[in-house]
């Protein structure tokens, strides 16, 4: 006997839609300030020969792409929500994104490491009244950035606790840990620019790319893996996997049942699938019993459901 059943219609749930325009009007926010930066960075970058806040610009210019592609996906999983190709909804369209992004900042890194190893070995004259006003507008309008990104995600805090850890929107999150990344750069061409300018240790400027970078490169790993994870459906290690198996061992008459194969993935912020096998020798349990043991979790959200009789085993 086998039954596959929706628990509730996350999909349309509001909770879900209400957190997902919050980041999306956010995200779109965030885009076009982070555009509008870059480009005077980039200018003021060049014509006062800092090579810090030119590599907080072309930084910038990364960031503001790889922003346009989250408040894009954000986009995406909203006009095909309701398209019936995608099985378990749109939301591994935010995760694919954020994934893409993570792959971004790897690219800064290591154009924030060119490019300060280039300054290192080919010193260059600095502006530094000039760059330090221009790097501390950046650190401003990323703070700015940051401020807007954070309310929508706790916005999505709000939304998503189901009694586990915080299910992060990973989308949003990739959105804001390149705001703060530029922030973190900007506030490293300052550093670097005061050294410069008071002390007159120019070589603080490209070092302060050097380790910018890598502080980019962590974070870019993490945030890799925490997509990776999704999109490749390693869940079976979650806490709700454990309380998968606890419902089915405390169904009545337990000991008449066997769970023979479980299968559990994430199709949603703290929205996951489920489909599992049983061996029984209960003849009056049906899947409708699942369903409603399963309830009691209402992060489990789409379960499959398929019995087997044995009389004798």
């Amino acid at each position: 006997m086998k039954t596959d059943h929706d628990l509730s219609r996350w999909t349309h749930d509001h909770r879900y839609a209400v957190g997902n325009a919050a980041a999306e009007r956010g995200t779109r926010l965030v885009m076009w300030i982070t555009i509008a930066t870059m480009l005077v960075e980039i200018v003021a970058g060049w014509w006062f020969n800092s090579m810090a806040v030119l590599a907080d610009g072309w930084h910038m210019s990364s960031h503001a792409l790889a922003i346009g592609l989250s408040a894009f996906a954000y986009s995406a999983a909203r006009k095909y929500a309701s398209d019936p190709s995608f099985a378990f909804g749109t939301w591994k369209i935010e995760v694919l994104a954020s994934y893409t992004s993570a792959i971004f900042l790897l690219g800064v890194a290591a154009a924030m490491v060119f490019g300060s190893l280039d300054r290192l070995w080919s010193p260059q004259p600095i502006h530094y009244a000039e760059a330090m006003a221009v790097a501390v507008l950046g650190l401003a309008v990323n703070v700015v950035c940051a401020l807007i990104l954070g309310g929508a995600h706790d916005h999505d805090h709000h939304g998503h606790d189901h009694g586990h850890e915080h299910h992060h929107d990973l989308n949003l999150k990739a959105a804001y840990i390149h705001v703060v990344t530029d922030a973190l750069t900007s506030l490293l061409a300052i550093a670097a620019l005061a050294g410069g300018w008071l002390c007159g240790w120019a070589w603080l400027d490209p070092a302060s790319g050097l380790v910018g970078a890598v502080l980019v490169a962590l974070w870019a790993k993490n945030l890799i893996v925490q997509s990776g994870r999704v999109l490749l459906d390693r869940e079976m290690d979650h806490p709700v996997v454990a309380e998968i198996r606890e419902v089915i061992a405390a169904l009545p008459e337990s000991g008449q049942t066997q769970l023979t194969d479980l299968h559990v993935w994430r199709i949603g912020n703290g929205a996951y699938a489920c489909a599992l096998s049983l061996l029984t020798h209960d003849t009056a349990l049906t899947p409708l019993d699942i369903r409603e043991a399963l309830s009691v979790h209402e992060e489990i959200v789409h379960a499959t459901v398929e019995i087997h009789r044995c009389d004798v085993c």
